[in-house]
């Protein structure tokens, strides 16, 4: 059902959700790399979300159905994960569970491309990737481009440069895309918004991009509109970052003080501090 404009802008209530997640403990299911798993598990808890790290193909569809939400990252690709990824996504979606799709180094190699490709059709409710995972996947999905470029996991592409793909795919696979960076961007094709909230330190620990998937996922997990909740939860996780920033030395200390800022900032702090700029976009042409 289609959101007014003013709508958006009136609705959009970051404090009310974090207050709905912290007082629901959502289960987020999380399919994820190897590298992000203690991290991700870490900053779910700190947030105020209970994760879950299951892969196995035996158990995956009984659990995407049990858990608030699903995340699903390609970060450490193998075939058996991929068949509990291509088993779990259908399950989440068939119990009517919203999931994240972390596009990790989406076009970094054709196995991943096309990994990548089949996921983002199995009606994901968030893309959450840097610049270049969004304009990869959007190649794959939309075929805008003659050539695909193959791309890692770190953004070698601005996050304006990728705001024309996440609207195509957005609007294509009716879904939510954000794009992260020094200021994120989100769409649902229709309307966008522009987070300001974060900072660079946040680029020099591993596996935090990983874990702002699984925070998507448990501020969606609740319910409401997936464009704002997405939005809630970047800017909640940008203004984490911040604050621990004020107290760090350098990457070591910044990992400590960032999860005790996801646990101490309170609703009305983030209804306050949160710098979300919303506008709505200009139709594509065909």
């Amino acid at each position: 059902m289609s959101i007014a404009f003013d709508d958006v802008i009136h609705h959009f209530s970051p404090a009310l959700t974090l207050m709905q997640l912290r007082s629901t403990v959502p289960l987020i299911h999380n399919i994820t790399n190897y590298v992000a798993m203690e991290v991700m598990a870490n900053v779910l808890l700190a947030t105020g979300a209970s994760p879950a790290m299951l892969h196995a193909q035996d158990e995956v569809a009984e659990f995407a159905a049990i858990a608030s939400a699903l995340t699903i990252n390609i970060g450490t690709l193998s075939p058996a994960w991929v068949n509990s990824m291509m088993i779990a996504a259908p399950a989440a979606v068939a119990a009517q569970r919203p999931w994240v799709f972390d596009p990790v180094g989406a076009g970094a190699t054709a196995y991943r491309r096309q990994i990548a490709g089949q996921l983002a059709a199995l009606k994901p409710s968030v893309i959450r990737g840097n610049a270049s995972e969004i304009l990869a996947l959007d190649q794959r999905v939309s075929h805008s481009l003659a050539s695909e470029l193959g791309r890692g996991v770190d953004a070698l592409d601005s996050v304006v440069a990728a705001e024309i793909a996440a609207q195509r795919l957005a609007s294509q696979l009716s879904c939510v895309v954000a794009v992260t960076g020094a200021v994120d961007f989100i769409t649902d094709g229709q309307y966008a918004a522009r987070i300001a909230n974060g900072h660079s330190l946040m680029t020099r620990v591993t596996a935090l991009g990983c874990a702002l998937t699984g925070v998507v996922a448990a501020f969606i997990a609740g319910g409401g509109n997936i464009l704002m909740n997405t939005a809630a939860a970047l800017a909640y996780y940008g203004l984490a970052g911040e604050y621990a920033a004020a107290q760090a030395k350098g990457p070591g200390s910044f990992a400590v003080a960032f999860i005790d800022a996801l646990a101490a900032i309170e609703p009305a702090t983030l209804a306050a501090e949160a710098r979300v700029e919303w506008t709505q976009l200009a139709k594509l042409p065909n």
